[in-house]
């Protein structure tokens, strides 16, 4: 925990040493009161010839002992120096380490965005999506806190508590001693504790994770709930996750409080001893009324900072639990293209030679998938859901690496082809259509890094949606609400086409992406993808026979396999599952008709 601390502390350790640094002065400050108090009541209001030392060597520069007692105001400006001293080490000893926790919780923030862009896409699928965002967030603020707040603590305490024993020593062993005999219960205590809410807190934080993910999911599927009237079950759902989690943060509290009620009493008892003992010291002339002021601001400044180590100690196993969940993303391998990774021309034949393929083993997708496509055909796949079309997309762009076969582009092995790049000339509209909240021309835009206004038009009139945008009162300019809720099903798909479009691919799939749109829409869509996309390669999935007839080739998918090929008319006249669909949606077409 300590090396992984000290190297996430690293781009910042000059902020941190002059931290460390303000925080020794401002101990040294502390510890310096009590020494100034003790030379005033012992020597300089009785009058009293004091022996030799610092502080009578600054008395007798400044005019003698006798001197100061005629201007006592001189020992108040004093005090007060060294109380403003004190102020200004512990505000600089914040601020460094502030600045320190700010530029480090920010550089976290940013890597760990960074390296979830880079997970592959099977990470993201299986991943919870209230709980990265609460890796990201409380995760990092939990390390931020300990950084700017107890890091420094833990050097302060250890200083002050040596440097405040060396000194109660040279007043009076017997006395120094009585003013620990407490201390290595209170260390012990402290110690246990920490075991214990670290373990506590461990589990606090996966009961809170759950209940940000019911959180996520109902927010994000609140038009599904509402659709459904499930908006009682979710609040029970929601009320289950809610009192575990009460359950155990209170049960984490419990255990805070017992060990603050037994550590404060340790304490006071601690500091009763002292002050008992003193006193009668004082009164047998062992020591000097200083003396027991002195012991007095020392015990204090010695035991409440080693109790608070156990605060200290149990924030820092927060921090290393925190840590290790942020770890867990950060150690998870990112996505890489291999080595020797290729950016070759991609405008050519797409061939697949026996490709199998499996999300688990033992569970195969795919089996032994071979066909071949030419550059700038059309080709359509039907398949029932679960027969694996979706996964023959997702292995074209390479979300997934198949296991056994070939694919090959242009006469290019897929799996040398470089990640990114392919992603660039593949362009895909999903199934599960996705808008950000912004405005409609931005979400266009994002397809690439430079668009035109003017090409973000072309693509929304091919793609059907440019006179609908024109009729908005905003046009381009109106903003859709998160998941894009404020447009139709048939508009979402329509400006995630156009989105594509934008990138100007050598390949485009359609992957179910047409579903939400009428006959008549979708024959305009394709009419115009035709005109556009003159020698460019693609795919359409869909289970709508008329939006399949006029591919080049159409592909059947049952169970993993493809059990039929060939055009429209060849696979109506072979009477298989591509017939049968056609009936069937013949049938309730001209039922419609009729009931119309």
């Amino acid at each position: 925990m300590f090396r992984k601390f000290l190297k996430l502390i690293k781009p910042e350790k000059k902020k941190f040493i002059a931290s460390i640094i303000a925080a020794l002065l401002a101990a040294c400050f502390v510890l310096m009161a009590p020494l100034v108090i003790k030379f005033i009541l012992d020597y300089v209001l009785p009058g009293v010839p004091a022996d030799d030392g610092i502080f009578l060597s600054i008395a007798n520069a400044l005019g003698g002992i006798e001197f100061l007692r005629q201007n006592i105001w001189i020992c108040a400006v004093a005090i007060i120096f060294i109380a403003l001293g004190q102020a200004s080490c512990a505000f600089l000893r914040g601020r460094f380490a502030a600045i320190g926790a700010e530029n480090i919780s920010r550089a976290q923030k940013d890597m760990l965005y960074n390296h979830m862009q880079k997970l592959p896409y099977d990470y993201h699928v299986k991943a919870k999506t209230g709980d990265i965002i609460q890796r990201c967030t409380t995760d990092v603020e939990t390390v931020r806190r300990f950084i700017a707040t107890q890091f420094m603590e833990i050097f302060r305490i250890a200083f002050a508590a040596v440097i405040a024993f060396g000194l109660m020593l040279t007043f009076h062993v017997g006395l120094a001693f009585v003013s620990v005999m407490f201390v290595p219960v209170i260390f012990y205590s402290a110690y246990k504790f920490s075991g214990v809410i670290s373990s506590s807190w461990q589990e606090v934080e996966h009961k809170e994770g759950e209940l940000s993910t019911v959180m996520q999911e109902n927010f994000t599927g609140v038009r599904v709930v509402r659709a459904f009237g499930r908006e009682e079950f979710e609040l029970n759902k929601f009320d289950v996750r809610n009192k575990d989690f009460k359950d155990l943060t209170y049960k984490h509290l419990i255990y805070i409080a017992r060990f603050w009620g037994v550590s404060d009493f340790l304490c006071f008892l601690q500091i009763a001893a002292v002050l008992c003992v003193s006193v009668y010291f004082a009164y047998n002339g062992a020591i000097t009324l200083g003396t027991v002021v002195v012991f007095m601001s020392y015990v204090n400044n010695l035991v409440w900072p080693l109790r608070q180590l156990a605060r200290i100690v149990s924030d820092m196993n927060k921090m290393d639990v925190s840590m290790n969940r942020i770890n867990e993303i950060m150690f998870t391998p990112a996505e890489e293209s291999g080595e020797g990774a290729t950016t070759p021309d991609l405008k050519g034949d797409i061939v697949f030679r026996n490709v199998d393929f499996a999300y688990e083993k033992a569970k195969p997708i795919l089996n032994s998938i071979s066909f071949t496509v030419k550059k700038g055909e059309k080709i359509a796949v039907l398949g029932s859901t679960g027969s694996g079309k979706s996964s023959l997309m997702h292995l074209l762009l390479r979300l997934y690496d198949y296991e056994k076969g070939s694919i090959t582009l242009n006469g290019n092995e897929l799996r040398r082809i470089d990640k990114s790049y392919l992603r660039k000339k593949v362009g895909i509209v999903l199934q599960d259509t996705f808008l950000y909240s912004k405005s409609i021309m931005e979400n266009i835009k994002m397809a690439k890094d430079v668009v035109e206004d003017s090409e973000v038009y072309d693509a929304a009139k091919v793609a059907n949606i440019h006179s609908d945008i024109e009729n908005f009162k905003d046009g381009y300019k109106t903003m859709v609400g998160e998941r894009g809720v404020t447009l139709s099903g048939g508009q979402k798909q329509r400006v995630a086409i156009a989105r594509t479009l934008v990138k100007n691919s050598d390949i485009l799939i359609f992957d179910d992406s047409l579903s939400a749109v009428d006959t008549e829409t979708d024959a305009l869509i394709q009419a115009e993808l035709k005109k556009k996309g003159e020698g460019v390669t693609t795919f359409i999935i869909s289970q709508r026979i008329t939006t399949l007839m006029g591919a080049d080739k159409i592909l059947v998918m049952e169970g993993g396999k493809i059990t039929d090929a060939g055009t429209h008319d060849e696979l109506i006249s072979r009477e298989g599952l591509y017939y049968k669909i056609w009936n069937i949606q013949n049938d309730l077409e001209e039922e419609f008709e009729r009931e119309g």
